[in-house]
């Protein structure tokens, strides 16, 4: 998902969509539009949130107090329009593809990563990337919201050698991962109830898998033939992820006027 973003030919997803985005925005500028581009970048660690763009990390630790008091953990919320938030979380006014790049470099190199016996830099977190977009005209209106998401890889334990806290964050990547394909399955079935709560990673996905959200899977395989049983895994997951239709997503416009604003799915 991020590649190494200061080599222009190994770039991940996340900073070639971030490119994107302000390269269409600056050519969209002639035509009248205005926008404002906020970014947060967070990590789910040991079903915890992280702030990764916070100047005080102290905060990172859920045990941790001050003064004997408990520091403010980091809440997700949902309102009744859909929107999502994640309480004390620092968001940024960006303007160029340049200063995202400074983010991503800043949260990068706060992300918990660790050596397992199955990789040099093993992800032990979520990584998620949001920006939030508003674009307006004389007449229009538009708000979208894009996570760009780094999921952690599932791994097994007998392969990881995972002990002490890098096995409590094994454990804890596994059943997160296991709570997105139960929630997947779900929505696969149509089911009246779907787990979002079960983790904080798909409690935070909420609005990507409902509603008007459309939403982009890649599942990474390894070429490794000792890993041949974790790639089956794999695939299977992704077919039935294939499977899975959320819905249709609607552009959202808001027509403004001088007197009134009316709002159109």
């Amino acid at each position: 998902m991020m590649g190494r973003p200061q080599f222009m030919d190994q770039k991940g997803l996340i900073p070639r969509s971030l490119e994107q985005i302000f390269e269409t925005s600056q050519r969209l500028s002639a035509q009248g539009w205005k926008y404002k581009m906020q970014a947060s970048v967070l990590e789910i660690y040991n079903e915890s949130i992280r702030d990764l763009l916070a100047t005080n990390r102290t905060s990172w630790d859920a045990a941790r107090t001050e003064n004997g008091v408990p520091l403010k953990q980091h809440a997700i919320k949902h309102d009744a329009n859909g929107n999502t938030y994640v309480s004390d979380l620092t968001i940024v006014d960006v303007c160029s593809s340049k200063e995202v790049a400074s983010l991503l470099h800043q949260a990068g190199q706060c992300r918990s990563v660790g050596k397992t016996q199955m990789n040099e830099q093993s992800s032990r977190s979520h990584f998620v990337f949001t920006l939030r977009i508003s674009a307006v005209n004389e007449t229009t209106e538009k708000h979208g919201v894009l996570n760009l998401i780094d999921l952690a890889g599932s791994e097994r334990l007998s392969k990881s050698g995972s002990t002490g806290d890098q096995l409590k964050e094994t454990q804890a990547i596994n059943k997160s991962l296991s709570c997105l394909a139960d929630v997947i399955f779900a929505l696969a079935k149509k089911e009246s109830h779907v787990p979002f709560r079960n983790s904080k990673l798909t409690y935070l996905l909420q609005p990507c898998l409902s509603g008007d959200s459309k939403t982009l899977m890649f599942v990474n395989l390894s070429p490794e033939p000792s890993s041949v049983n974790e790639s089956l895994c794999s695939l299977r997951f992704a077919a039935r992820v294939n499977t899975c239709q959320i819905g249709v997503p609607r552009r959202q416009t808001a027509v403004r006027s001088a007197d009134s604003r009316l709002s159109i799915g």
